[in-house]
């Protein structure tokens, strides 16, 4: 059955707020046992926080927008004590965040069968939550801001074919959901927001992503384990096939956030272009991460201003470092790369604490070319967040590796255009590691 919210009294005028009669169409669905929930298009549909529902497809037409209201009362408080907590914005170079945000703007729990589909766009008015603002960076307003989605333990979740644009904090964020499909939606968001992560699959399972386009300061798709939904256990059984991601931060990432295990994940046929970081196995807290599989995949990476995104221009990094002083940081092995061609400002990282942080990670048919595009200082490597050496000392390496057990590369080429050779320092720079390898 469809519900057409213009039916409810839906205006779509751009400036009446439609949140009641949208709200109505849903609760309308939901009590009659399932149907759709219609846009139609060529309108723009104001809105605050909506709660959507079990048996739900929330479908929005070819030229549909439905844009978060302009007033910050708008989104709803679920849990006001941990708003009034977090209301600060976090230092850079430890941001902690346990995954539990008091505003939202499309919220679901607990359900299952609900598709978010169509041609249609979901803006996020990220202006209203704007802080600090420069050339090169927007700190929110507070902290956590409004996620555009937040879907926690949703079963037979699929977001397909819209544009997601603006958003103020976490485009998509999932947490505990099982059997989900994301496929062909575009992530438009600011390259210079703080925190507008895309995709963020956090404590899910059996997880498909594919056909998608992603443009997003911070991370493009990033696993999480966050402290708040220890109860969905780990993040496993996921795919990653043929993205296309454009990212201030790391186009994929793992991490920081990193309570629980990540494990079976493939990532394939990706192409990076134009990001901070390709892949970033960023391990801080007690969990670990074991067989991940990156394959086909194209990366291109140059420097930004460090002091405002993490990330130094890194093709591949994985480090293993503790948040905080008296935090027990799990491992990373049984890692595969394979057949990735990396364009970059700076070489591959593998950093850990100790030496049994990362073990068996292999790299077979992967080519390497540094090339300085931006003019930025090289030289460095980022390790945050931590609470020990933010950056490593200065040299520009092909490889850096350290307090590594077990790497191999295998048929792997390292070259530099004529102008970044001269300021190589030293090829591969190795130190407290064991069984590393390096052949053609």
């Amino acid at each position: 059955m469809e519900y057409n919210v213009l039916t409810f009294g839906a205006v779509g005028d751009g400036m009446t707020n439609d949140t009641a009669a949208i709200q109505a169409a849903i609760d309308a669905c939901r009590k009659e046992g399932g149907g759709r929930v219609t846009f139609p298009g060529g309108k723009t549909y104001r809105s605050g926080a909506l709660i959507l529902c079990s048996n739900l497809e929330f479908h929005l037409q070819m030229g549909a927008v439905l844009k978060g209201s302009d007033s910050l009362a708008d989104y709803r408080l679920w849990d006001r004590d941990h708003a009034e907590k977090s209301n600060g914005v976090p230092s850079y170079e430890n941001c902690e965040y346990n995954g539990a945000p008091s505003h939202y703007f499309l919220y679901a729990k607990d359900c299952e069968n609900l598709a978010i589909t169509g041609l249609g766009k979901i803006d996020g008015n990220e202006e209203i939550f704007y802080g600090h603002v420069t050339k090169w960076h927007i700190e929110g307003l507070f902290y956590p801001r409004a996620p555009m989605l937040f879907l926690e333990n949703v079963h037979h979740l699929t977001i397909r074919d819209v544009t997601l644009t603006n958003s103020a904090f976490w485009t998509v964020h999932m947490v505990g959901c099982q059997d989900v499909l994301i496929d062909g939606i575009r992530i438009l968001n600011n390259l210079r927001m703080a925190n507008c992560d895309g995709i963020d699959p956090d404590h899910c399972q059996n997880v498909r992503i594919a056909n998608c386009h992603i443009e997003s300061a911070d991370d493009c798709i990033v696993f999480k384990n966050t402290a708040a939904a220890m109860q969905y256990g780990p993040c496993e059984n996921i795919t990653v096939s043929n993205c296309t991601l454009t990212s201030t931060s790391a186009a994929i990432k793992f991490g920081s956030e990193s309570e629980a295990l990540f494990r079976n994940i493939l990532i394939e046929n990706c192409v990076i272009s134009r990001s901070n970081r390709g892949i970033s196995l960023q391990l801080r807290d007690q969990g670990s991460i074991e067989n991940v599989i990156f394959r086909g995949i194209t990366i291109d990476t140059r420097l930004f201003r460090r002091e405002m995104f993490w990330g130094q221009a890194e093709p591949i990094a994985i480090t293993v470092l503790r948040r905080k002083e008296d935090t027990h940081v799990g491992t990373v092995r049984n890692i595969l790369f394979r057949d990735i061609i990396c364009r970059s400002e700076n070489g591959i990282l593998l950093y850990g604490e100790s030496p049994e942080a990362i073990c068996g990670i292999r790299f077979d048919n992967v080519a390497l070319e540094l090339v300085n595009n931006t003019g930025h200082e090289t030289g460095y490597h980022d390790l945050r967040p931590t609470t020990g050496q933010l950056f490593t000392e200065k040299g520009l390496h092909y490889v850096l590796a350290h307090n590594v057990t077990g790497a191999a590369f295998t048929d792997c080429t390292f070259r530099a255009d004529a102008t970044t050779a001269q300021d190589v320092t030293l090829p591969y720079h190795i130190t407290n590691c064991s069984d590393v390898t390096l052949s053609r």
